[in-house]
C-alpha cells in the first residue's frame, strides 16, 4: 500500500505494484512491439520486392536486348513503364539499335560491294594471268608459258635419275601459201583447227604450245624411250593430212617436226633445248618437208659451230675481216677485161679464208645480209672509182654487184645507193646491180618501180642465176634488164650435153630479143667459148679466163691488160 513520510523539506512517495502485473504488462508490450516490427519488416520486404522488380525488370530487359544486339541481332527495342529516368535510358537504347540496324545495313552493303569488287578483280587479275601464259588467237600456252614450263621439267630431270622428257618443235610447211591465198581471217581459223589437233594427238600430262605465226611446240613429259616421241610426231602428221574445212573449201597442209629428246645432251638451259628441236625441224624442211628428225650429236656439234660462226660474224665487219674478191668479165667479143664481179670472202683469225657458200645463208638468216651487202657495195663502188683513175687507159667499164632479196625490199634501198655513189665518187653507169629473179617476181609492182628508179639513175641492172629460179616470161619484157646471167649449171656441161646447148642459145635468143645482152658464168673450156661467141653471147666469167682474185692480183691483171 501507498504510505508516506515526513522527512523534512520533502516527500517521497512510494507506489508498490504487484509484480506479477508488471511483468505481465511488459510481456504484452513486447509482442505488441515485435508484431509490429515483423509487420514492418514483412511491408518492407514485399515494398522492396515490388520496387525492385519494377526497377530491376526494364534493366534486366535491357541487358538482354544488348546481349542479343552483341549477339548481331541488331531488331531489339525495349519498351519501358515508369522511371522516367529508365524511359529514357530505353529510348536511348531503342535509338541505338536503330542506328546500329542501319549501320550495319550500310556496311553489309558496302561488304557485299566490296566483296563483288574484289571477286571481279580476282576474275581480272585472273584473266590478265591467263593472257599473260596464252596464246590470244589459239588459246594455247605460249611461249613464257612453256619456257617455264620447260624449266620446271629440266629442273626436275637433273633431280630423278632416268627421268627422260622430249621437245617437239613444228612449223607448218604451207603456211603462207594458205594465209596468202586465202586472206588473214580464214589463216587465223586455220591455225585455231591446228591448235585443236595437236592437243587431240597428246596426254593431258603433256604441253602444246604456240610460240607465234606456225610455229607450236610441244613437251612430252616422262617418256620411257624416244619412240613415244616419235609416235607422237606420226601421230601429228597423220592428223594434218586430214583435209581442213574453211569456209566450204577443203585445205591440205604438212608440217616438219624436230625431236630433241632431254637425254640427248646435259641441258642446263631450257632455251637450248628449244634451240635443238628447232634445229632439227630445219633440217626436216632441208630434207624435203613434212618429216621429222631427231636432233643428235652431229647437229649439236654442227650448231655449236653455227653458234660460234653466228657470234664471230657479228664483229667481222667491225674487226674488217670481211674482204672483196674480183672474179674479170671478159668481153667475149674482143677478148678484153671490161669490169669485176665483187665477191665477198671471210678471212676469219683462226679458220683461215671461209667460202661465202659457209657464211652467206647464216649471214641471210640473221639479217646481218643488209649490213654486209651494203659494205660489199661501198667497198667495191670505192675499189672501181680507184682503179679507173689509177688506170684511164683500161677498158674497165663496170663492177657487177649481187643485191641479196633483203636488200632489195629494203625502203630505203635507192636513197642508200645514191649516197654509197656520192661519196665514192663512182659513175653510175658503172655499177651493175646483179638481182636474182625470186627477188623481182616476189616484190611485184614495188620491184618494177626500183628498177626503174634504178635506171633513171643510169645504173644497170642483171638477172643473175637467170633459168634457175621462177621467172614469169610474160612480164620479163616489162622490166629495165640490161643483161641476162647464165647461171653456170647450164653452162658446165656444154661439153658432154647437147640439151644444154638448145637451153643456152634459147635464152641468148630470148634475151636478144628482149633488147638485153648475156653473161654466161662457169666458163672452163675452150669448146664452151667457142659455143658461146658462135651464139653471140657478149660476156663471160669463169675459171678459163680467171679464177676470183684478191686486190693485188686484180691489179696486176688491170696492168696486163690481157686479152682471152
Amino acid at each position: 500500500m501507498p504510505f508516506t513520510a515526513d522527512c523534512g523539506l520533502n516527500w517521497l512517495i512510494i507506489v508498490v505494484v504487484p509484480e506479477a502485473d508488471f511483468m505481465e504488462h511488459i510481456e504484452a508490450n513486447t509482442r505488441t512491439t515485435m508484431l509490429l516490427c515483423l509487420g514492418s519488416l514483412i511491408l518492407a520486404t514485399a515494398i522492396g520486392v515490388i520496387t525492385s522488380h519494377w526497377i530491376t525488370q526494364p534493366i534486366l530487359c535491357l541487358s538482354i536486348a544488348s546481349q542479343e544486339i552483341a549477339n548481331g541481332k541488331l531488331d531489339q527495342t525495349v519498351r519501358v513503364e515508369g522511371i522516367k529516368e529508365l524511359r529514357v535510358l530505353a529510348q536511348a537504347h531503342n535509338q541505338m539499335a536503330a542506328q546500329l540496324q542501319d549501320s550495319f545495313a550500310g556496311l553489309l552493303e558496302a561488304n557485299r560491294q566490296l566483296e563483288a569488287e574484289i571477286n571481279e578483280r580476282k576474275q581480272v587479275e585472273e584473266q590478265l594471268r591467263h593472257n599473260a601464259f596464252h596464246d590470244a588467237l589459239t588459246g594455247l600456252p605460249n611461249r613464257a608459258f612453256f619456257m617455264e614450263s620447260l624449266k620446271h621439267t629440266l629442273q626436275r630431270a637433273k633431280r630423278q635419275k632416268n627421268y627422260l622428257f622430249a621437245v617437239l618443235f613444228l612449223d607448218l610447211d604451207r603456211f603462207k601459201v594458205i594465209n596468202d591465198s586465202l586472206g588473214h581471217l580464214q589463216g587465223d581459223q586455220f591455225l585455231i583447227a591446228i591448235a585443236n589437233r595437236l592437243e587431240v594427238c597428246i596426254r593431258s600430262t603433256d604441253i602444246a604450245a604456240r610460240l607465234g605465226g606456225d610455229e607450236f611446240t610441244i613437251l612430252l613429259d616422262e617418256i620411257q624411250n624416244v619412240s613415244e616421241a616419235i609416235k607422237v610426231a606420226e601421230r601429228i602428221q597423220q592428223e594434218l593430212t586430214l583435209p581442213l574445212e574453211l569456209d566450204g573449201q577443203e585445205v591440205f597442209t604438212t608440217a616438219s617436226i624436230g625431236i630433241a629428246l632431254s637425254s640427248t645432251v646435259d641441258y642446263d638451259q631450257p632455251e637450248n633445248l628449244l634451240r635443238d628441236a628447232d634445229t632439227a625441224m630445219y633440217r626436216a624442211k632441208a630434207l624435203g618437208k613434212a618429216r621429222y628428225e631427231l636432233f643428235n650429236q652431229e647437229m649439236y656439234t654442227k650448231a655449236l659451230v653455227r653458234l660460234q660462226l653466228e657470234n664471230d660474224l657479228r664483229r667481222a665487219i667491225e674487226r674488217h675481216e670481211f674482204q672483196l674478191y674480183y672474179q674479170p668479165i671478159v668481153s667475149l667479143t674482143n677478148g678484153r677485161l671490161i669490169g669485176f664481179e665483187a665477191l665477198i670472202r671471210w678471212q676469219h683469225p683462226e679458220r683461215g679464208l671461209i667460202s661465202p657458200t659457209d657464211f652467206i645463208p647464216l649471214v641471210e638468216e640473221t639479217g646481218m645480209i643488209v649490213e654486209v651487202g651494203y659494205w660489199t657495195l661501198y667497198e667495191a663502188c670505192r675499189q672501181m672509182q680507184s682503179w679507173q683513175v689509177s688506170h684511164p687507159t683500161n677498158s674497165l667499164e663496170k663492177i657487177s654487184v649481187n643485191l641479196s632479196v633483203k636488200q632489195f625490199s629494203q625502203r630505203d634501198l635507192i636513197e642508200h645507193i645514191g649516197e654509197i655513189l656520192h661519196s665514192t665518187g663512182l659513175d653510175a653507169d658503172s655499177l651493175m646491180l646483179e638481182i636474182t629473179e625470186s627477188a623481182i617476181m616476189e616484190n611485184g609492182d614495188e620491184a618494177n618501180a626500183a628498177l626503174s628508179e634504178f635506171r633513171k639513175m643510169g645504173i644497170k641492172l642483171s638477172i643473175d642465176d637467170f633459168g634457175t629460179g621462177y621467172s614469169s616470161l610474160s612480164r620479163l619484157h616489162s622490166f629495165p634488164i640490161s643483161v641476162l646471167k647464165i647461171d653456170r649449171s647450164f653452162v658446165s656441161p656444154i661439153d658432154a650435153n647437147g640439151k644444154n646447148l638448145e637451153i643456152i642459145e634459147t635464152i641468148i635468143t630470148l634475151a636478144h630479143k628482149l633488147g638485153m645482152d648475156v653473161t654466161a658464168e662457169g666458163v672452163e673450156t675452150k669448146e664452151q667459148l667457142a659455143f658461146l661467141k658462135k651464139l653471140n653471147c657478149e660476156y663471160g666469167q669463169g675459171y678459163f679466163f680467171s679464177r676470183p682474185l684478191e686486190k693485188a692480183a686484180a691489179v696486176a691483171l688491170i696492168v696486163k691488160n690481157s686479152q682471152w
